[in-house]
């Protein structure tokens, strides 16, 4: 019983060890400097513009972090912190909150920093919500073989209770 207690522990660690790891490798950064073109009336940046680069950005994070083909499904507290003006660089970094069996969750944060300055602070922070596709373009559940990189070597598996494993070969009785 021991060892049964153990190997549950240790294969929970692992899947949550494993997916920090793919989320650490799908953050995405994006740069854009502040142009007159991207202006508003008001001579700040277009709420417009931002939310199309934030979109872009929660796309290739969750495409990276899944593999597969992805659509945003939509957007929750969108929040304009402060205005952007122009001779304003923005960092858009995106990175995944949560994973569901079809959906992932991306948080997309915008920092402005001066261009002639040292002066750098969130602007605006929002989530995305994806959803992978099929061959049809319907939702489909996510793959989790597929979101391994080929060098981890244990492979995630889904039981027939919903519960998800790393297939690890148990330890010997002796250990």
């Amino acid at each position: 019983m021991f060892v049964l207690k153990y190997f549950i522990i240790f294969t929970i660690v692992h899947i949550a060890i494993i997916m920090e790891e793919l989320i650490e490798k799908s953050v995405t950064r994006q740069f854009k400097a502040i142009f007159p073109y991207t202006l508003n009336a008001n001579e700040t940046l277009f709420g417009g513009e931002v939310l199309k680069w934030m979109d872009e950005v929660a796309y290739i994070t969750a495409t990276r972090f899944t593999h597969e083909r992805m659509f945003t499904v939509n957007t929750e507290k969108i929040k304009f912190l402060k205005a952007i003006h122009p001779d304003t660089i923005v960092e858009i970094v995106g990175r995944v909150e949560k994973v569901k069996m079809i959906r992932v969750f991306i948080s997309v944060e915008i920092f402005a920093e001066e261009m002639y300055g040292t002066n750098r602070e969130k602007v605006i922070k929002g989530t995305f919500v994806f959803a992978a596709l099929d061959e049809n373009n319907k939702p489909k559940q996510l793959n989790l073989k597929k979101m391994q990189h080929t060098d981890t070597p244990n492979e995630l598996i889904k039981s027939p209770i919903g519960l998800t494993f790393v297939s690890i070969p148990m330890p010997d009785e002796g250990v």
